[in-house]
């Protein structure tokens, strides 16, 4: 009796066990949860939080690279996105003044902002502050100038933020996020060599700005702003101030204006009319212009375009 209740017996053991283990087998691990849903104000924040990131992370940028960050104005699938959202990546110093209203109305109590200009040295020019107010932002001259992911070394203390929060938010791949943070400093501070390097050479390093989205750029590779179409008043420039800015460009032999993608080209092709300098148009956006989809060939064709342009001149 005993030998032929034994089999069905061992039969049930070799069962229970093979379920057990395929239980254990099929346990959800850290690497199967959902990716953490993220927006950003900009598409320069969705590059650096998809390079850390990775896999682990699913990021919607609320500008594609062509507008104008001072002026955007949210849609509603924008309020869809930042409700979904468990981190909301921001500039801050006043660059994107309806953010604090888009999430105000999201009403998301699940919802971190993380600012990545704090701990940033800032530029003191006033650039910029027009826009701020002009839209109704409460922004003083101590904010300075919001364009900080122009300098290179501005962006690994932004990195830093953008990890640090990815970190919190899904500490079983910490490992895998300092990684890729550490990977990428290592490709921007090569980009950074390179670029200095080829700065160097130049022996003319003068030109007119656009817009005040250039300090940081020009400053780290020892570049000169001589002057900006757009001033601090909030309206378009006066007259006077077009002539001015024509008589400098004559009698100081400037040869270069950079102008942006994101802006109207009208004025900086009729100052070009009047001198013969050169319209150079750069982006402060990735995706703004044909081949800068990341950060890094944002930043090389930038300053690229300009060491060309003030070769030719």
């Amino acid at each position: 009796m005993f030998s032929a209740v034994y089999p069905r017996v061992q039969g049930l053991v070799i069962s229970l066990l093979t379920l057990a283990i395929g239980s254990v087998l099929f346990i959800p691990t850290a690497a199967a949860r959902d990716p953490i849903p993220i927006v950003v104000t900009i598409p320069v924040l969705k590059d650096l939080a998809e390079q850390v990131g990775g896999p682990f992370v699913q990021v919607k940028s609320l500008l594609s690279g062509y507008e104008n960050e001072h002026t955007y104005s949210p849609k509603p699938s924008d309020l869809v996105a930042v409700r979904k959202a468990a981190l909301l990546l921001e500039v801050g110093l006043g660059l994107e003044v309806w953010v604090g209203s888009l999430v105000k109305n999201a009403g998301s109590a699940k919802l971190r902002v993380i600012t990545t200009s704090q701990g940033v040295e800032l530029l003191h020019d006033g650039g910029d502050l027009h826009e701020a107010v002009h839209h109704g932002a409460h922004v003083t001259e101590s904010s300075g100038n919001p364009h900080i992911w122009l300098d290179p070394a501005n962006v690994v203390i932004m990195l830093h933020h953008i990890t640090r929060a990815l970190i919190d938010a899904d500490p079983a791949h910490a490992a895998d996020f300092q990684a890729n943070h550490d990977a990428y400093l290592h490709r921007l501070h090569q980009l950074q060599q390179e670029l200095m390097i080829r700065t160097q050479r130049l022996s003319d390093r003068r030109f007119i700005a656009h817009h005040p989205a250039w300090p940081y750029l020009a400053k780290r590779f020892s570049l000169e702003i001589i002057d900006t179409i757009h001033t601090p008043s909030g309206t378009e420039p006066s007259a006077l101030h077009l002539q001015q800015l024509i008589a400098k460009i004559n009698h100081q032999r400037i040869r270069v204006i950079a102008s942006e993608i994101q802006l109207s080209q009208r004025l900086p092709e009729l100052l070009s009319r009047d001198t013969k300098a050169r319209v150079v148009v750069l982006t402060t956006m990735p995706g703004g212009m044909p081949g800068t989809d990341s950060y890094l060939d944002m930043l090389r064709y930038n300053v690229l375009q300009l060491v060309g342009a003030l070769e030719a001149a």
